[in-house]
């Protein structure tokens, strides 16, 4: 539920709210407005104790939360959540593009993609040190060693780096080296690894899963969230659906409709959501012109002998060509 404070509420009777919500054992979340302050009551079952808080100075009323996923709500925070990442703002008035390959093959691979992604556009870095396949026999990736290459990319570039993390305990591995930890979609729901990123505060892009509903999405976010981290990003990467003409189906529809039930910012892979390189500049047009906060490209200098999803990765004149479209849409519709 959200405990809306009157225009006049005093710190000492926002302290004293705050202090009976954590006495019952939920969590307050603080929204400070221009004019009032919203608490959120984040806990199992708030409303059985409203009546604890009804008679509280300084409240103006009481109103619940419909939605299962409360601290991800816009219910709850109705303004959009924006925050830096080395100079750019994610969720903003900029289209925030990331590219990279999708697994770190070597030092010279890696390196001169950084540069050729930064030099098309790109303002992040995506690589992958950890490969979860579904073969056990394909590339798994090189593991801290790739972590070190990309960190040696950022240093050269100044690109902040995103890496996916497998495993709870992988965690403080992969943040000494990344700027955002990324959950892929197999790990959308690893709800042990959701608690560990929630409590390791940095910045995380979670993935949905290929057969997740998107209030399954926003629930994998709560999970995050409920640790006080709240520097999410979601990314669309396609559903599994009846079609085979192509890899994922790409869900369109979830960009509008998690910016109208979220205020976390909303990415989507345009790689992973087709699974061929051809259809990647197209399907990220159509993603910027339907809202989404950023896009997240596979780029490799020799796609035919990547060792992971070559077929969906664009050369980096192709990704030039991808920015440079994806801006002019930003720009058509009010952004940059």
């Amino acid at each position: 539920m959200m405990i809306i404070m009157n225009i006049d509420a005093t710190k000492q009777q926002i302290a004293a709210v705050v202090t009976r919500i954590e006495a019952n054992g939920f969590k307050a979340h603080l929204s400070q407005g221009e004019e009032r302050t919203v608490i959120g009551v984040v806990g199992n079952n708030p409303l059985n104790t409203r009546e604890q808080f009804t008679h509280l100075p300084g409240i103006d009323r009481i109103v619940p939360i419909s939605r299962p996923y409360k601290i991800a709500s816009r219910e709850l925070i109705p303004q959009n959540t924006v925050f830096p990442l080395d100079g750019v703002q994610i969720g903003g008035d900029e289209v925030m593009i990331i590219a990279g390959p999708c697994a770190v093959e070597s030092r010279s691979q890696l390196i001169e993609t950084a540069y050729a992604v930064k030099e098309a556009g790109a303002q992040a870095l995506r690589g992958g040190a950890y490969k979860p396949r579904s073969s056990p026999y394909a590339f798994q990736g090189l593991g801290e060693e790739g972590l070190e290459i990309l960190a040696e990319a950022r240093q050269l570039t100044r690109l902040p780096v995103i890496t996916e993390v497998m495993a709870p305990e992988m965690v403080p591995l992969v943040a000494r080296y990344a700027d955002v930890l990324q959950i892929g979609a197999r790990n959308m729901q690893n709800f042990a690894l959701l608690h560990a990123v929630g409590e390791c505060m940095h910045p995380v892009l979670l993935k949905r899963g290929n057969a997740a509903t998107l209030e399954e999405l926003l629930m994998a976010a709560e999970y995050i969230l409920s640790h006080g981290n709240r520097r999410v990003i979601l990314c669309e990467r396609g559903i599994r659906t009846f079609e085979t003409s192509t890899r994922n189906t790409t869900d369109i529809n979830a960009i509008p409709v998690l910016k109208a039930l979220t205020h976390l910012p909303v990415i989507l892979d345009p790689s992973h959501s087709t699974g061929r390189w051809e259809l990647v500049t197209p399907i990220a047009r159509a993603a910027v012109a339907a809202g989404a906060d950023g896009l997240i490209v596979e780029v490799h200098m020799d796609p035919e002998n990547a060792l992971s999803d070559g077929e969906q990765s664009l050369k980096p004149e192709r990704f030039a060509e991808l920015v440079r479209q994806v801006r002019s849409i930003a720009q058509a519709i009010g952004r940059c």
